[in-house]
């Protein structure tokens, strides 16, 4: 077999350690950005934050790898001889550059500074519960028993595992002999706990705990029992009438049954479980302000943290450059803080831009949608794709995603998610280009407004927009319809 040799010419492209740190600190938000930063500072010990830092800093620094003239001399008191290494752009580019290499600047407002995100102190779901099982008096068995089944709830507060099968645990993984019986005894003890309607195995059975609570403080709920126990089929499909007919109801009564099992709780934990949920509180981004018709665009101060290099590194690189020997020892401890004075100014550059590419981005959002941000209405946004921001910008949409996704902007309308902006376009009977969350707008006002008695099918829909003149066709009405989340016209029927 013949061996050939040959070239060729090919054209890659690699992201840089550097590019690759910014494109993840863009995807990081506001409100976890400090955790980020934090992780960095326990990291580098070259990097600082704030002037306290570096006070007791510099003496750590120094003790870690003492002084040059004593700790790095060979064994036997000779230095051997090898290349010095080059520290002059870290000693030289002015006595205080690397010691005020930092982040911030000015142009962001100091009433950020100093601020605590804000964190809830309520009782959690699960902690409720186990609160009130703290008030009974069981025996160490059922107690056991009773906190293996509160942990096998879920968050909506639903006991979804069969009784044998939570037998079955008890007995391989904490050595609990129970029967089925004593077992299903401990999870009716748990459904007289608030809120009601906990450790139901189903919905029917979770509407039904909450109904017979109610009969039992003495209100007339009979016909509601009757008309979950016999007919939730019917009632999930909203098949009032044959409800009606089966229980020999008049329409008034009707109403007054549905009326009383509307206002039962599907999900009796979820309100509580909502507490341990990081979206419960949404930090911003940015904030736009309405200046007399003059839109004001700030980036959140936390995004603008004070960082800098340690003046314990830059002094070490000082006393480096002024000393006679260069031992070997010597040189690997001062190749080691370049190192690590390079990964801070890196890092400090990857904050620097991180603020540029935020603000950039933001501002061509803005701009863009102008008319929004200064009246918010919804049917005054423009179609809006990633390109549009990425031309503008002079980004790859990549990054543009990357912003778009993960932040948020605080408006005197309320606080939206960047990707909110972001639509397609549609064709009016004009040949205008609008945006289709301006239709999805329109859409979900016609629904608000129309007869719940009587609701708009999606071929009455589609007849109401192109009255108004938007081209679309009745699958698109239900593909929007469906991305609102909003039930089929029958769904929405009521009483």
């Amino acid at each position: 077999m013949a061996l050939s040799q040959s070239l060729q010419q090919k054209f890659l492209q690699k992201l840089s350690p550097q590019q690759i740190q910014l494109m993840k600190l863009l995807q990081v938000p506001t409100a976890n950005l400090e955790e980020r930063i934090k992780e960095e500072l326990e990291e580098n010990p070259a990097l600082e934050l704030d002037e306290a830092a570096h006070e007791d800093g510099a003496d750590e620094v120094r003790d870690e790898f003492a002084d040059p003239q004593d700790e790095y001399e060979d064994a036997d008191g000779s230095a051997e001889d090898y290349d010095t290494v080059d520290v002059s752009e870290y000693v030289h580019e002015g006595d205080d550059e690397i010691g005020d290499y930092r982040t911030r600047d000015d142009n962001y407002p100091e009433e950020d500074e100093g601020k605590q995100l804000p964190f809830k102190t309520e009782t959690t779901f699960y902690e409720s519960l186990y609160q009130q099982l703290g008030m009974l008096n069981l025996g160490e068995t059922e107690k056991k028993i009773a906190e293996h089944l509160i942990g096998s709830l879920d968050e909506d507060g639903y006991l979804r595992r069969e009784t044998s099968a939570i037998v079955d645990d008890l007995a391989f993984r904490q050595n609990i002999i129970a029967t089925v019986q004593e077992v299903e005894a401990i999870i009716q003890l748990i459904q007289q706990f608030d809120p009601s309607g906990v450790a139901a195995r189903d919905l029917p059975e979770c509407l039904l705990l909450q109904l017979y609570r109610q009969k039992a403080e003495g209100k007339d709920v009979d016909v509601a029992i009757m008309a979950i126990e016999k007919y939730f089929d019917e009632f999930t499909k909203k098949h009032y009438e044959k409800i009606q007919r089966g229980l020999g109801l008049t329409e008034a009564e009707l109403r007054e049954v549905m009326s009383q099992i509307i206002k039962l709780n599907p999900k009796p934990g979820g309100n509580l479980a909502e507490v341990n949920k990081a979206e419960s509180y949404i930090v911003p981004d940015f904030f736009i302000q309405n200046n007399n018709s003059r839109l004001e665009l700030t980036l959140n101060g936390r995004n603008a943290p004070e960082l800098r290099i340690s003046e314990g590194y830059r002094d070490m690189m000082k006393e480096y450059d002024r000393g006679a020997k260069k031992d070997k020892r010597q040189k690997e401890a001062v190749l080691f803080i370049k190192q690590k004075i390079d990964a801070a100014k890196w890092f400090i550059d990857a904050i620097k831009q991180r603020q540029h590419t935020l603000l950039s981005t933001m501002e061509a959002i803005m701009d863009h949608q102008y008319d929004f941000f200064l009246t918010g209405d919804e049917t005054n946004l423009k179609p809006m794709i990633l390109k549009d921001i990425a031309e503008k910008t002079n980004l790859d949409i990549s990054t543009v995603s990357r912003v778009a996704s993960s932040k948020f902007v605080q408006t005197e309308f309320g606080t939206y998610r960047l990707k909110f902006f972001f639509s397609e376009s549609l064709s009016t009977e004009s040949g205008e280009e609008v945006s289709t969350r301006e239709v999805k707008k329109i859409l979900s006002d016609l629904i608000d407004a129309e007869s719940k008695k009587r609701p708009l099918s999606d071929e009455r829909l589609t007849e109401l927009l192109q009255e108004k003149g938007y081209n679309i066709a009745r699958r698109t009405v239900a593909k929007y319809r469906e991305q609102l989340n909003i039930p089929v016209a029958r769904l929405r029927k009521e009483l």
